[in-house]
């Protein structure tokens, strides 16, 4: 049964590109990736190695730690980057939630694959902050509230990208994992 092993791993590696094309499009990809591998290391366990299998279930682990730092550094860069920017803190939730909303938004309303939905979460990152800055009580002019919200847009992209980039390390784990037997 070992072409079983073979054609999981092989289906594996590249439906896990995939996965890393749905972070890019702020989608749980990483987490999809993390249940294609279980599902791949389970069907190993119980049909072609049995117990022989501990390096598949290390990249699990890795994998599953390794995405969680991923959420959180995706989740705070863009209320970071607004703080960088001088922000309040309602300048910093508004680049939260705006990053989400622009993400959802961007997806049908710029029809290019992947990358609307990259730019929706940018371009809403930065007019979350810039709404979140300016709406307060004692809220800076327009002209002012721009460098938070520049710095909330900056923010979300490189959460983004390092987010992939962390994709693609767990991507490079899971397949050494289920190679290594």
């Amino acid at each position: 049964m070992i072409w079983l092993h073979w054609t999981l791993t092989g289906v594996f590696a590249v439906l896990g590109l995939g996965c890393i094309l749905l972070t890019v499009m702020q989608l749980p990809g990483i987490w999809v990736m993390l249940l294609l591998a279980l599902g791949v290391q389970l069907a190993d366990v119980a049909w072609v190695h049995g117990a022989d299998t501990d390096a598949g279930w290390w990249a699990l682990g890795t994998g599953l730690v390794l995405a969680i730092i991923a959420e959180i550094l995706e989740g705070t860069a863009g209320a970071a980057g607004a703080k960088v920017g001088g922000g309040t803190r309602r300048a910093m939730w508004g680049g939260f939630i705006g990053g989400l909303v622009g993400a959802i938004l961007g997806t049908p309303l710029i029809p290019i694959p992947v990358l609307g939905t990259f730019i929706g979460a940018i371009v809403g990152a930065f007019a979350g902050a810039l709404i979140g800055e300016t709406t307060g009580k004692h809220s800076p002019s327009v002209a002012e509230a721009l460098k938070p919200a520049a710095g909330a847009a900056a923010g979300r992209a490189v959460g983004t990208v390092f987010k992939m980039a962390i994709g693609v390390a767990i991507w490079l784990i899971l397949i050494a994992g289920l190679l290594i037997r």
